[in-house]
């Protein structure tokens, strides 16, 4: 197939990025697949295996699909008429005012269901940007990894719990100074904050954790900071809401929305095995399982048939903030 990936960003992402990452992943996978990969991205990217084209972001995007195109992917919802076949990849929640497009693919069942749809793909990460983590290496601390600055994320959360089960936290993609929020400046000095980080610094800190935190407040949609948790061997601590609980058994983590049930399950953070996180990530994660998912859904609608039954579309709004209490 001659495959289209449209994504307004610069490829290759070096530093944070996850959907970025994923569309670089995406394509690379499908080459190795057999199939021909365009990117429409934004002038400045390069790849080594597949054509790029620079999106212009005042013209049309019909216009900017060659006609050799068999199927466009898509990262948004089209605003316009698509001539070609295509599928969209819904990568975060939307609201009830919101409708999808029947050819709509989630990142995970929960939020397929979320939004009445049952067309999803597991966001997959290329083990080779990763290398082989060193199982055997102790495990110095716990780390948060995701924007410190969206608030259902929950920074604040983390910190509290790494204090009250006494373990040093290492806070990545956040700072102790947080103009953002409003004045937030973090004076435990048992959290260290190091940014927007990537890289072998950002797998050094993974590789030697005990466990990610991620106490979210909303549904999370996939939670790509699991994964990569998982394959570097650090458990996964974590809220019940959205994909989480489809994601993570209980040899490889903890669900729960109780802090005090967190605190305790600390306590026992070393009953974890590294290598049973990291050969879970291996079986289910995989980026090249990712691409052979989507090539299903590119010759289902290639065949002129819709990945979704209906319309999808938000079945609930939910609360702001969901709960994590005591």
């Amino acid at each position: 197939m001659n495959i289209l990936l449209q994504h307004n960003a610069i490829l290759p992402v070096n530093q944070y990025g996850g959907t970025e990452r994923v569309v670089w992943w995406l394509g690379k996978y499908l080459s190795l697949l057999g199939h021909h990969v365009t990117f429409l991205v934004k002038e400045g990217s390069t790849s080594s295996f597949a054509k790029i084209i620079p999106y212009r972001e005042n013209q049309p995007l019909d216009e900017q699909i060659p006609d050799d195109i068999d199927v466009v992917h898509l990262n948004q919802k089209p605003q316009e008429y698509i001539r070609k076949p295509f599928v969209v990849t819904q990568h975060g929640n939307s609201s009830q005012l919101d409708s999808l497009h029947q050819n709509t693919v989630f990142v995970s069942k929960n939020h397929a269901e979320r939004h009445g749809g049952e067309a999803f793909v597991y966001n997959g990460i290329d083990f080779d940007d990763y290398g082989k983590p060193d199982l055997n290496l102790p495990r110095k601390h716990l780390h948060f990894l995701a924007k410190a600055a969206w608030r259902v994320k929950n920074v604040k959360g983390a910190i509290e719990i790494s204090k009250r089960s006494h373990h040093k936290l290492i806070v990545m993609g956040g700072t102790r100074l947080n103009l953002k929020m409003g004045f937030r400046f973090t004076p435990d000095f048992h959290v260290r904050f190091h940014g927007m980080i990537g890289g072998e610094e950002k797998l050094s800190i993974l590789n030697q954790s005990k466990a990610l935190l991620f106490p979210v407040l909303w549904h999370e949609p996939f939670g790509l900071a699991i994964v990569e948790s998982l394959y570097m061997g650090s458990a996964v601590f974590g809220t019940t809401y959205g994909s989480l609980p489809e994601l993570i058994h209980p040899e490889v983590g903890f669900l729960s929305n109780q802090k005090h049930e967190w605190v305790e399950q600390l306590k026992n953070i070393d009953h974890f095995s590294p290598q049973n996180c990291h050969e879970y990530a291996q079986d289910i994660f995989s980026a090249r399982t990712m691409a052979e998912k989507y090539v299903t859904y590119y010759e289902t609608v290639l065949a002129g048939k819709p990945l979704n039954p209906q319309t999808p579309k938000a079945l609930e709004n939910y609360p702001k903030f969901l709960p994590f209490s005591e």
